[in-house]
């Protein structure tokens, strides 16, 4: 069985090479060389670039995309269209979920067709402790998902989350959103799909804060699920009408 994990990196010069290093310790060590793992670096200003190429030199499981289009969405997309393994998730570049956690997917995935983390599950634990003002904003945004696409998942928007290769080639072709909503617009095609993913607790370790403006980011989040859900309904024929608007509203939010 073969493991791809996709790495998303968006100006993570600070953060990457460590990421890297401590996920080709562990998972060299459970998968020897039967792992992948795909950086696709999407519209970096900085060196993350050089960092990742540095460290693919020193190790062979290590590959890497360089897209000038920014968006954590449109990152994962393409890892997806070139991931081999029989098994494809993906995890934040600031190692906020540590490789023994994404492990815990890959242990527990089973008979499911897909498995994600949860930070908000019972007997989830997330160091240090989110602010006030995160926790009643991701929890207004979890309501809202729920009842606008009849989900039961506590936290849909955990960096981590594992698939089986079959799920990926089922769903990949019907994603339609690159922006905050991708999560989202995946489990909600793999529902429509009639595939079953499970939702389990895990350890995050919080670092990302620091790059989100909480107020801007909720607007962005907020409109980008509003998007997805006139995409996959009746209103949908109103979309090209409507996207130059969300467009220039999502740009000014940025």
């Amino acid at each position: 069985m073969k493991l791809s994990i996709i790495v998303p990196a968006h100006n993570e010069e600070k953060r990457i090479e460590k990421t890297l290093q401590e996920y080709v310790k562990f998972f060299e060590k459970k998968f020897k060389n039967n792992y992948e793992i795909i950086v696709i670096l999407n519209g970096c200003t900085d060196d993350t670039l050089g960092i990742v190429k540095k460290i693919a030199r020193k190790y062979n499981a290590i590959e890497y995309r360089n897209y000038v289009q920014a968006g954590k969405g449109f990152a994962i997309t393409q890892g997806l269209k070139i991931a081999e393994g029989d098994l494809i998730g993906f995890v934040d570049a600031d190692l906020s979920t540590s490789p023994q956690a994404f492990y815990d997917l890959v242990r527990n995935i089973k008979d499911y067709d897909g498995i994600i983390a949860s930070r908000y599950m019972k007997g989830s634990i997330v160091n240090p402790k989110q602010s006030f003002a995160r926790i009643v904003a991701s929890r207004i945004f979890n309501f809202l998902v729920r009842v606008l696409f009849l989900f039961s998942y506590s936290d849909t928007q955990c960096g981590a989350k594992l698939f089986k290769k079959k799920t990926i080639e089922k769903i990949l072709p019907n994603l339609t959103i690159t922006n905050w909503a991708f999560d989202i617009d995946l489990l909600y095609q793999a529902k429509k799909a009639g595939l079953k993913v499970k939702e389990q607790p895990t350890f995050w370790q919080d670092k990302g804060a620091s790059k989100l403006d909480l107020k801007k980011t909720s607007m962005q989040m907020f409109f980008a699920v509003v998007q997805l859900k006139i995409l996959n309904s009746k209103a949908k024929i109103f979309y090209k009408v409507l996207r130059p608007i969300g467009g220039y509203i999502y740009k000014k939010l940025r």
